[in-house]
């Protein structure tokens, strides 16, 4: 295993990430409750076909601080610094991004993040045909004031993911569940990501991403929604194509997904 590194945020925030390998970097951004731990594998797989595979902890999440208040810009800068800590600022970087983690990768590159290609499974933008929930952000903000983090899991796994409670209910006591209650705050910064209460496309955003961008789908997402949300991304990007993976539900196994990732940066 990787030894835990330390990159500074532009505001002062430990942001602590894990590199495999060498050559030019290449960034995994986690979406909701994941750490760094979540795409290790695939940081790992990266590192082993000539790039230097990174994964972090948002901030908020695992070893990195949560300097408030919480701005994505913030995030933005946290991305800058992981990059920048684990490459040369000689050589490309890329960055992929997991569901709302997506939203994370559009944000920084529209802001100028040194980003030379981005890429993405499964960005949950809505649409009028497949709206966010109502006060979303506002909702989570009632749990975290009442210290409800159980209350912010089931919440998002029960209206957000769509999952029966019932299931929810099978990950206690599990390994999985702890780990889970203590990110529940940062679920509100994949929010806020992706746009807060209002999540559609952000047309404007959208059209400063002017990087070649990669937009994939698993064949193992039923969701209509979300399976074709790789689509509706690419077509609203100035420089992108999407593609479909064999995989499970919104995601594709690291064996599978590296090879694409590494061949579409060095292309």
């Amino acid at each position: 295993m990787s030894q835990v590194e330390k990159a500074t945020s532009a505001d002062g925030t430990t942001i602590a990430f894990e590199a495999y390998g060498t050559g030019p970097v290449a960034v995994v951004v986690g979406g909701a409750f994941c750490d760094r731990g979540a795409f290790r594998d695939l940081a790992q797989a990266l590192g082993e076909l000539g790039l230097t595979g990174v994964t972090y902890d948002r901030r908020g999440r695992g070893d990195s601080g949560d300097t408030q208040p919480y701005a994505v810009a913030r995030e933005v800068e946290d991305l800058n610094a992981v990059i920048a800590a684990a490459g040369e600022s000689a050589s490309p970087a890329y960055a992929f991004g997991a569901s709302s983690g997506g939203a994370l990768v559009v944000e920084a590159i529209a802001a100028g993040a040194p980003i030379a290609k981005g890429s993405a499974i499964e960005v949950p933008y809505r649409s009028d045909a497949w709206p966010a929930p109502d006060d979303y952000i506002g909702t989570l903000e009632r749990f975290e004031a009442a210290g409800d983090r159980e209350g912010i899991l089931r919440y998002f796994n029960n209206i957000v993911v769509g999952m029966p409670d019932e299931m929810v209910e099978g990950m206690k006591g599990t390994p999985m569940w702890d780990p889970m209650l203590a990110m529940t705050y940062t679920v509100k910064y994949d929010g806020l990501c992706l746009g807060g209460d209002d999540q559609n496309l952000p047309t404007e955003t959208l059209g400063r991403v002017t990087v070649p961008f990669l937009s994939v789908c698993s064949s193992g997402t039923m969701m209509p929604a979300l399976h074709d949300s790789a689509v509706v991304l690419a077509d609203a990007l100035p420089d992108a194509r999407a593609v479909e993976l064999p995989g499970e539900f919104h995601q594709v196994p690291a064996a599978v997904l590296a090879p694409v990732l590494a061949d579409f940066y060095r292309s």
